[in-house]
């Protein structure tokens, strides 16, 4: 069974308010005793509750810096939530960062096996499913070199080919993947529809409302890391439409 529950979940970070203090900046405040650099706490997520069922295509959508790809991370686990309860049953497989723990100097080959093992897999499924990664991928000879070399385009080809090789029970994507050329473009939007259909439980992330409503059943709208509304994909979607046609009639 898959489940994700929120409790009254909070996230907060916090940041300096500058990168960079001079010297002088630095012998005046401590003159004075002051903080040289003080801290603003950044309210991310702030005081979410939800529960996400077996079976649920959930979409989030939300205006930039609304705390959607935050949210998508604290379900993750890569964000602990500073405050409140977050409970996972299912393994999660997440598809965003797809290049993430690609080592530079090593080969297409070998990466698959770092990029695998930090998807969870281990050392005999990785073997498994190298060979079906490699065809996906186009790459060919490619995988004999280091990935340092590889093109902008053969680096997201390889990171998409492994990161979709997974078998998902929770799967969460942040954003559609455009991939390599129309034809690769077309294998990979059919690899993800595979995906969607076969994870438990989905949380997507997209600005692409169409999206949404076509592969979700439920929709979270974020405004400043809060709850704005949620309930059916298409009732959302219309909802936060609406909220933003003024703001194109007045551009």
């Amino acid at each position: 069974m898959a489940r994700i529950v929120l409790d009254n979940v909070k996230l907060h970070f916090r940041v300096r308010q500058k990168r960079r203090v001079t010297l002088k900046e630095f012998l005046i405040h401590r003159m004075f005793r002051e903080s040289v650099n003080p801290f603003i706490k950044v309210r991310a997520i702030d005081g979410i509750s939800l529960e996400i069922h077996e079976g649920d295509r959930l979409g989030i959508i939300g205006h930039n810096g609304a705390g959607k790809s935050t949210m998508l991370k604290l379900l993750a686990g890569i964000y602990p939530p500073t405050k409140g309860h977050r409970i996972v049953e299912g393994r999660i497989s997440s598809l965003f960062d797809i290049t993430l723990g690609f080592e530079m100097d090593s080969t297409g080959w070998e990466n698959i096996a770092y990029r695998g093992f930090l998807l969870g897999e281990t050392p005999k499924t990785v073997d498994a499913k190298k060979n079906e990664i490699a065809e996906f991928s186009e790459l060919g000879e490619f995988l004999d070199m280091p990935v340092r070399y590889y093109s902008a385009g053969m680096m997201v080809r390889l990171a998409f080919a492994i990161s979709t090789a997974i078998d998902p029970e929770i799967l969460l994507v942040d954003e559609v993947l455009s991939v390599g050329d129309m034809a690769f473009q077309h294998k990979a939007r059919e690899r993800m529809k595979s995906m969607m259909n076969s994870a438990r439980l989905m949380v997507m992330v997209s600005h692409d409302l169409d999206s949404i409503v076509q592969s979700c059943n439920r929709c979270l709208w974020l405004n400043k890391g809060r709850i704005q509304m949620m309930g059916s994909a298409r009732a959302v979607v219309d909802a936060y439409t609406a909220s933003v046609q003024p703001c194109l009639a007045a551009a």
